[in-house]
């Protein structure tokens, strides 16, 4: 039988990498990585299958003029493709087996401060639908770390007020909750009363735009261009998230309880006495500066 040709394979890596239950964005970011090295690979006449280490430390060699961070990313999407040809024999050696991944200069998230925060909910302030949504989303970002897939992907029926948390698919489509305070509670219940009045309401999806569910590109936009009515440029969904962390750190809490913390709420979100003792018990990051309202 002859070999199968490289499409085929890269169909096969996918296949894997779903029954793998890795998300939609993990897949397409693999899948990328491979396409670029595919391209680059094409030009010198080698295939996928035939590539050594010299071949790939010049391809990421190449990916110099781009962010360090993006280079990382293609390494180890690379690092998993390429173990998963050998495990599958098609290849006899991973030739990235011993290959050590490109350094990532630290670069720190700038905290936005207090003021900052509060001429962002300016922007944001009236009773229309866009401040209602737009209020109630930068406020879930903030008060509960949540990752930007995270947030888009929540339904109606993920919020959870009577015990203040919201439920969501996380990274390798594992379940978790977000635990969120008062005043996010408000805006996501004033967000809701005017939801019911929008032309889709009806959706399952809780964020909605003009023509139907917002998507992870209508928040980014909504965000760099809230921010840019507050004078911040470039605003985006991890910056919101790194405030969150960066909060939690700095009452006291550790890193290693930002998840076990999490799967807790998670293990006992229908026992609200035993929620309400662990939320006294854990250091919660500052609640967001109050929104202005009209």
């Amino acid at each position: 039988m002859s070999e199968p040709r490289l499409p085929d394979l890269t169909r096969s890596f996918e296949r894997h990498l779903r029954a793998e239950n890795k998300s939609d964005r993990t897949v397409e970011t693999y899948l990328e990585a491979v396409r670029l090295l595919e391209a680059f690979l094409a030009g010198r006449g080698v295939r996928l299958a035939d590539a050594d280490r010299p071949h790939i430390e010049a391809f990421l060699a190449d990916l110099a003029r781009w962010e360090p961070a993006t280079a990382a990313n293609r390494y180890r999407s690379l690092k998993v493709f390429y173990a998963w040809l050998e495990d599958e024999g098609e290849i006899a050696a991973d030739p990235m087996a011993k290959m050590k991944p490109p350094a990532i200069p630290e670069q720190p998230i700038p905290v936005l401060p207090d003021e900052t925060l509060r001429r962002l909910f300016a922007a944001c302030a009236g009773k229309d639908f866009e401040a209602r949504r737009d209020t109630a989303m930068i406020m879930l970002l903030l008060d509960s770390g949540a990752r930007r897939a995270e947030l888009v992907g929540l339904r109606v029926d993920d919020l959870d007020f009577e015990h203040d948390v919201a439920r969501v698919i996380g990274k390798g489509r594992r379940e978790r909750v977000l635990p969120f305070g008062r005043k996010t509670a408000v805006a996501l219940d004033r967000y809701l009363r005017i939801r019911s009045r929008h032309a889709h309401a009806e959706s399952p999806w809780l964020w909605l735009g003009q023509k139907g569910p917002l998507t992870a590109t209508g928040l980014a936009q909504m965000l760099w261009r809230r921010g840019r009515q507050a004078g911040i440029e470039g605003l985006h969904a991890h910056q919101l998230r790194h405030i969150f962390v960066h909060a939690w750190l700095a009452q006291g809490g550790l890193e290693t309880d930002l998840m076990s913390h999490a799967d807790r709420r998670l293990a006992l979100a229908r026992d609200a006495p035993t929620l309400r003792c662990l939320s006294r018990r854990r250091p919660r990051p500052r609640s967001p500066p109050t929104p202005l309202t009209t």
